[in-house]
């Protein structure tokens, strides 16, 4: 959609290229191909927490419209993953700032502030459990209706500390290449401009090295905007210590 479609054409014509690059500009859904199929499709789609303001939907419909029996898609694999981390400094920083703004209570405003996740870059220090898996999609497989979903997860504690979020990211998967590739998004992996998203949690969870924390994952598309996402984490800190038994439900908006 974008008009930089303009210099791209000036560029394949430099190249000697306009006999075998044909560009169009507009919508997937609205514009005309000048073939009634595709061997390949190639698609940067993901977003934030992969799903947010992300154009599978799209390419799940030239998939189904265009691509050939046995055609290949790029990349073909996403897996979103969580961890918990240490994050008090910041959370301060970021959350309680609105219980004193300037001597006026401001805490309606945190609230809302927890209710929004933060994009950001998190160091690989702060990261407290071990990461888990929640979610893969095959993009020769998925359905628009599989991108709401309810997932458990189950997070181990690698050291004793506090956890005061939990974090999400994702990886990609180039799986029908000779050499199958593969980058993450992760604290782990150099930076992306996709950072990851941190789940600020209401409570402060004290943990100890060998605990887990259980909980489950609820995502579905907003009603209003479906390329905004509507979130909820129910956790539980499960540990021998029942004085220390602690469990919530966060709900989150990403718009």
């Amino acid at each position: 959609m974008s008009t930089i479609i303009e210099k791209a054409k000036e560029i394949v014509a430099v190249n000697g290229m306009s006999d075998k690059i044909t560009l169009l500009q507009g919508k997937m859904e609205e514009v005309e191909l000048p073939f009634p199929k595709v061997d390949i499709i190639i698609s940067e789609w993901m977003g934030y927490f992969l799903l947010y303001e992300s154009m599978l939907d799209t390419v799940l419909w030239a998939r189904d419209k265009y691509l050939v029996k046995d055609g290949l898609i790029f990349p073909d694999k996403a897996t979103i993953f969580m961890a918990g981390i240490e994050d008090g400094e910041y959370k301060d920083e970021k959350i309680g700032f609105w219980d004193n703004v300037w001597g006026f209570d401001y805490t309606p405003l945190k609230r809302s502030a927890l209710t929004e996740p933060l994009v950001d870059t998190v160091e690989m220090k702060a990261v407290v459990t071990d990461p888990t898996p929640i979610l893969t999609l095959d993009l020769y497989k998925v359905q628009p209706a599989d991108l709401a979903f309810s997932l458990r997860f189950t997070l181990d504690v690698r050291r004793t500390d506090y956890v005061h979020a939990l974090i999400a990211w994702f990886d990609i998967d180039f799986t029908a290449c000779h050499k199958p590739i593969r980058f993450s998004t992760g604290p782990h992996a150099k930076y992306t401009h996709w950072k990851q998203t941190v789940f600020y949690l209401q409570d402060v969870l004290t943990v100890e090295q060998g605990e887990q924390i259980t909980g489950v994952l609820t995502n579905k598309p907003n009603e209003k905007n479906k390329r905004d996402l509507d979130i909820k984490i129910e956790y539980r800190l499960e540990t021998e210590d029942m004085g220390r038994q602690m469990e919530g439900v966060c709900e989150y908006k990403m718009c």
